[in-house]
């Protein structure tokens, strides 16, 4: 067992290593430039499509698309993902996790253009789109899209969509005292309920629970941040600075590099964002709208929202640093953020971090059904939906009783997995991507 674990954790490392960092960020700037900065010079049209809608064929709003996508991405990765990043590749990491926003932005709106461009309705009348379809439809390469939805499939049963988050639900839980038992039995037939309604469902309870779960995380770490004010200031320089000097500003005996700080804010980055994944485009395919290039604009809004979340975590572990002792604690995840709220706001604090968590983290697992779902549509039918679905409830109430250490590496391969095919479908389909766009 031991051995098998070693070589997950050898899989994994080369598989996030520089190569896929390089080919994210690649990509993303490759984007970025053909398309003009188009992230930030039609960044407020993309805001007003959110919220204003379109017309168009469908199952949900732009706002209801958004928000299911959001559901996904707003997680674990937004909250812990980034005191992870920070303890690990200290306080410039929080800097390249901005630049690898500003770069996904471009990414994300790829993969929403492509996302409406080949989309079809499904046997039961409902839309079903992304990367698996695009790839097909847009590159011929049949058997690169049925990797893409495996890899998807694997990392909704076993990875993002199940045991990640419901570890997250267990450990908040288990912070307000309420034994893992105890959660089990509600929480899996609230997901089952959920995801027996489709899309509609669980856009409708997320775009109920997201912004206003996103709303409390911001206002919470607003009150910190204003309490430690005369910090904002030196706690940016110190982003900056760790960008580009980690070493000059924490010593060289902590082992942080450059190179570790790119390293982990990028692939932090990455995770809070999912730009360059394909796993937002399945969402964004259901969108009312006719029009590739609106629901682009609207999918770079995503990565926006995602990275405000990451931002006030971010700040609030650098200002409060001294009361945590950041870069000493043997604390980390979400007893670090918690510890970082509590010692301002008190147990207010610890009510905010954890039951945030514990909604980020059930909103994530419905985003990831749902893109499980879709996957296993396009590999194996409609009528067969339903075993599918009996899988994805299993996991979650066996999740709780599992041993994690092993899973984690194998959430984070599959997760992985699903960047490259997509990726290529990206690269082969970016001519069409940027001719179309220029006539915006």
């Amino acid at each position: 067992m031991l051995s098998l674990r070693s070589a997950l954790e050898a899989i994994n490392r080369l598989l996030w290593g520089p190569p896929l960092i390089l080919m994210l960020s690649g990509m993303g700037l490759y984007f970025t430039l053909k398309l003009r900065l188009l992230q930030v010079f039609r960044f407020r049209q993309a805001l007003a499509l959110v919220f204003r809608g379109d017309v168009g064929h469908g199952d949900v709003s732009h706002f209801a698309s958004l928000c299911t996508a959001l559901s996904a991405t707003i997680g674990t990765g937004s909250v812990v993902g980034v005191s992870t990043a920070i303890v690990a590749g200290g306080p410039g990491a929080l800097f390249w996790m901005w630049v690898m926003a500003l770069l996904g932005m471009a990414t994300k709106y790829a993969e929403g253009f492509l996302a409406i461009k080949f989309r079809r309705t499904g046997e039961d009348g409902k839309i079903a789109g992304g990367p698996m379809h695009y790839i097909e439809m847009g590159t011929g390469i049949r058997w690169l899209a049925k990797i893409f939805a495996i890899c998807g499939i694997l990392a909704a049963l076993l990875g993002m969509g199940t045991f990640a988050q419901v570890n997250s639900i267990t450990m908040a839980a288990g912070n307000f005292g309420i034994s893992k038992i105890a959660i089990i039995i509600p929480l899996t037939l609230l997901v089952a309920i959920v995801i027996c309604g489709g899309v509609q469902r669980i856009a409708l309870l997320s775009g109920w629970v997201v912004p206003f779960m996103c709303a409390l995380h911001i206002i919470a770490s607003l009150v910190v941040i204003s309490i430690h004010f005369q910090d904002i200031l030196p706690s940016l320089g110190l982003i900056i600075r760790g960008a580009f000097c980690p070493r000059s500003i924490l010593g060289g005996s902590l082992g942080m590099g450059l190179l570790t700080a790119i390293q982990m804010g990028v692939s932090r980055g990455t995770y809070a964002t999912e730009a360059g994944w394909g796993s937002a485009a399945i969402a964004a395919a259901a969108a009312k709208t006719n029009s590739p290039a609106r629901q682009g604009l609207v999918c770079i809004t995503g990565v926006f929202f995602s990275t405000i979340v990451c931002t006030m975590t971010g700040l609030v572990l650098i200002v409060t640093r001294d009361q945590t002792d950041l870069f000493q604690t043997h604390l980390e995840g979400i007893a670090l953020i918690s510890q970082a709220f509590s010692a301002n706001i008190g147990s207010a604090g610890r009510y905010v971090v954890n039951l945030g968590l514990m909604f980020f983290a059930f909103t994530t697992i419905l985003g990831w059904n749902y893109y499980g779902e879709k996957c296993f549509q396009y590999l194996c039918g409609l009528e067969k939906l339903s075993i599918y679905r009996i899988l994805f409830v299993a996991m979650i109430a066996v999740g709780p009783l599992l041993r994690l250490n092993t899973i984690f590496i194998v959430a984070d391969i599959c997760s992985g997995l699903m960047i490259i095919p997509n990726l290529i479908g990206l690269f082969l389909l970016r001519r069409l991507i940027t001719c179309e766009s220029a006539r915006l």
